[in-house]
């Protein structure tokens, strides 16, 4: 399958789509992610990720554009979302040096960024290590990708 949406539904207690992600949720907060859930997971789902990216940062490194926030993997597929700051799965390398979730935090004065969370539905358990980047891990996942969808957010510093 090609990176298109499908019926996956894809939503938060935290914001809905195209609103504000509250500061609890940012690098001015508590910067915990935010509660997800979903539904209509395709029935060969053998495993589930999570993306959080923001086209609109300027940065551009090696060809590639934004910056990467979250990426969360190996996440079990009889689930039906993630608490608030969830412990589940595997985290992979952010744009900030780290692993794990961090929250929103454009550069001040940028205007509004829109943050898009992807879920993405695996059709094989690849038990990838964890400390991927992205990029790592849109490699060894993509052909195994059989649903998607997303839920954006925005945050604008004051």
């Amino acid at each position: 399958m090609g990176f298109a949406l499908s019926d996956m539904q894809l939503s938060s207690s935290a914001f809905g789509p195209g609103q504000p992600i509250p500061k609890r949720h940012t690098g001015e907060g508590e910067d915990t992610s935010p509660a997800l859930q979903w539904s209509n997971l395709p029935q060969e789902t053998r495993s589930l990720a999570i993306i959080c990216h923001d086209p609109d940062a300027p940065l551009i490194k090696s060809g590639t554009y934004g910056f990467v926030h979250w990426v969360l993997y190996n996440v079990p597929p009889d689930t039906d979302g993630l608490p608030e700051a969830a412990k589940l799965g595997d985290v992979g390398e952010n744009d900030f040096g780290g692993t794990g979730y961090g929250g929103p935090m454009p550069p001040e004065g940028h205007g509004k960024h829109h943050y898009f969370f992807w879920l993405l539905a695996l059709d094989r358990d690849l038990q990838l290590p964890a400390g991927l980047t992205l990029w790592q891990f849109l490699d060894r996942a993509e052909p195994h990708v059989i649903g998607m969808n997303r839920l954006v957010g925005t945050y604008q510093r004051d």
